[in-house]
């Protein structure tokens, strides 16, 4: 079975995310994490269904969830998760941190 390992940037970003949705419901904030971690465990089996990203960084992927992007790099046992941002955001200055 394929793994989903997390940086610690990506688990701030979730966690301000699901902050962010919880001021207005714990309950769709709940949800939306479900959501996220169900798009993951597919994305580590089947990590190549993501576009390729090479012009911000090297073997990274990325793959839309709602208003949401999951960037994440394939490794062996599965996907590493680098960032979850919003999709409106400059991803090319936010990436790295």
């Amino acid at each position: 079975m394929a793994k989903v390992f997390r940086t610690d940037i990506a688990d701030e970003d979730l966690l301000d995310i699901w902050l962010f949705i919880a001021e207005d419901s714990i309950r769709a904030a709940d949800k939306w994490i479900h959501t996220l971690e169900s798009k993951c465990k597919q994305l580590a089996e089947n990590p190549r269904l993501g576009r390729l990203r090479k012009e911000l960084a090297p073997n990274l992927r990325s793959f839309p969830v709602q208003n949401y992007i999951l960037f994440y790099q394939p490794v062996d046992e599965g996907i590493v998760l680098i960032r979850v941002l919003h999709g409106s955001r400059d991803i090319g200055f936010t990436l790295a941190g």
